[in-house]
């Protein structure tokens, strides 16, 4: 391990010792044998228990950086998973820790756009609106009367970040190196996929065009509003923006007072989760209720585009099909499909799997949202894939995270809502559109200026391969050697065959051409030509055949 990644656990050790976390640490099978060590720790017999677990806990993770917030961040929205003592704390790791220096953010915006606060604004307020474990949000007003918010990077938030994704890898080596599961797990590839999402959030400008292409998707949408970038006053360490006006989706007094339709609100955030991931295959990854307001009755307000997720075709097409069995409660097909993606090894018994995560889910189905421990599922679901040698699939991590948020919130707004009812017809409709013969008439006309600009080269090519069928040159190379036989049988006899079916193809399409009953979309005054040379081919492949 290197010396810094060292300096940085022990620093690690001594905050936690500070804030007097050590006995949760400690209390674990792993640290056990060393309690006694404690008593000479630095800072052991002065450390803080006057204040409360919670509150302990989220100064620890403050104290701690951008990553460990992060990670706070994440749990607050799973309440149910934590002590309500915890929970309330973590909470406002969302949008509450500790700010910056309002003068230090005054300069970062100078040096970024190259002019003074007074000249680019009529008024900045120092004082932070919100501020958050990467950066700090101001009000302000623009020259021309529109109010906007400022975004502000921290400063050497960078240098801090990288130094824990560093840590973060030594960890994940050590555990791929000693740990039996991590083979698994795969922790440095994991790692590497938070590294990426975490360093695109230090670059605004990346940010405010993930804002810009979501808004774009959802112009005039009642479900979702995106506010407006404002690109001449946005650099890398700095975002301007519309300022929106909307009540924190984790208000739910206030929503209440305010008239909002929790049942409408739970249903159309279940909507929009699976309108940008399988629709745009561009959702916002970063979905917690600090980022999230709302204009009642039933209108999403969203802010902070840092951490946005794509999924490839692949993945996309097995996600959904996932998503759509188990809804079905077709289990046997999930089994399936896991084994023909490769998240499970291929010598999986798809029976056993089958049974295995019918047990899980079968007891969750027709339940509200109230009813389901998704956290004890997802520990049941763990235990399944550590039982069949399921591999963690990084590229998913950011689209499991986002679930679970839009699950945390519609806990919270509508807890009677049905997910599965509610998902199920949008994902039916989705694939209907993605296999249907609309989508085959797309493709196809997609690839019509291909063809069109290939069509004076196909009579030159098709008399090239004849001539060279004639002459007997035409050979068939046979990479694979399951089809050595095949090539065997198409030297003694075959190509006879394939060239006599080939023909008649040709020939009967060119008789469709020339009957009343031609396809409408061609045009009249070439049916002829086109006959005529569908014809001579298949002419030509018969005599061909009969050589």
């Amino acid at each position: 391990m290197r010396i810094g990644s060292f300096r940085r656990l022990l620093h690690i050790q001594w905050v936690l010792v500070r804030h007097g976390l050590d006995d949760l640490i400690l209390a674990t099978h792993l640290f056990r044998p060393v309690r006694f060590l404690q008593a000479v720790t630095p800072g052991y017999w002065n450390r803080s228990r006057n204040a409360p677990r919670g509150e302990r806990i989220r100064r620890a993770l403050e104290d701690l950086g951008p990553i460990f917030v992060k990670f706070g961040q994440t749990l607050s929205t799973r309440r149910d998973l934590l002590p309500e003592d915890v929970a309330g704390e973590l909470v406002k790791l969302q949008d509450r820790v500790p700010p910056f220096d309002g003068r230090q953010a005054r300069l970062t915006i100078e040096r970024a756009l190259g002019q003074s606060v007074a000249d680019l604004f009529a008024e900045f307020d120092e004082t932070p609106l919100a501020s958050a474990s990467i950066a700090q949000v101001h009000q302000a007003r623009l020259r021309s009367g529109e109010d906007v918010v400022v975004k502000v990077l921290r400063p050497d938030v960078e240098k801090r970040i990288r130094s824990d994704i560093g840590l973060l890898y030594e960890l994940a080596k050590l555990a791929r190196r000693f740990w039996p599961e991590a083979r698994r797990l795969r922790p440095v590839e994991v790692v590497a996929e938070f590294e990426k999402t975490i360093l695109d959030e230090l670059d605004l400008v990346r940010e405010a065009a993930n804002a810009t292409e979501i808004r774009r998707r959802f112009e005039n949408s009642e479900m979702l509003y995106i506010p407006r970038i404002h690109w001449e006053y946005t650099r890398q360490p700095v975002l301007v923006m519309e300022r929106i006006q909307g009540i924190p989706v984790g208000d739910i007094a206030r929503l209440r007072r305010e008239g909002a339709d929790f049942k409408l609100l739970a249903q159309r955030g279940v909507e929009i989760f699976f309108t940008q991931v399988f629709r745009d295959n561009f959702f916002h990854a970063d979905m917690h209720p600090g980022n999230i307001f709302v204009a009642p009755p039933g209108r999403y307000l969203a802010v902070d585009f840092g951490i946005v997720g794509t999924l490839s075709k692949a993945d996309q097409h097995y996600v959904a099909e996932n998503f759509l069995a188990f809804f079905k409660r077709d289990y046997r097909r999930v089994a399936e499909m896991h084994v023909e993606s490769g998240w499970v090894p291929p010598t999986t018994r798809v029976e056993e799997f089958e049974s295995a995560i019918r047990a899980v889910c079968e007891p969750i189905f027709e339940k509200p949202l109230k009813e389901i421990s998704y956290g004890h599922l997802l520990l049941r679901l763990f235990q399944v894939a550590r039982r069949f040698d399921m591999e963690v699939q990084p590229q998913l991590v950011l689209l499991q995270k986002t679930l679970l948020n839009i699950e945390g919130l519609g806990r919270d707004l509508y807890p009677e809502l049905d997910l599965w009812q509610t998902a199920k017809p949008f994902l039916e409709d989705w694939f209907k559109a993605q296999v249907g013969p609309q989508m085959v008439y797309r493709k196809l006309r997609g690839h019509v200026p291909e063809w069109a600009r290939q069509w004076p080269e196909m009579p030159g090519l098709a008399h090239q391969a004849l001539a060279r069928v004639a002459r007997g040159d035409l050979h068939v190379r046979v990479v694979s050697g399951e089809l050595e036989n095949l090539r065997a049988d198409l030297a003694r006899g075959q190509r006879r065959q394939v060239l006599g079916m080939m023909a008649a193809g040709l020939l009967i399409s060119a008789a469709i051409l020339i009957s009343p009953d031609h396809p409408a979309w061609l045009p009249a005054d070439r049916l002829p030509v086109l006959a005529g040379l569908l014809g001579g081919l298949g002419l030509g492949l018969f005599v061909a055949a009969a050589r």
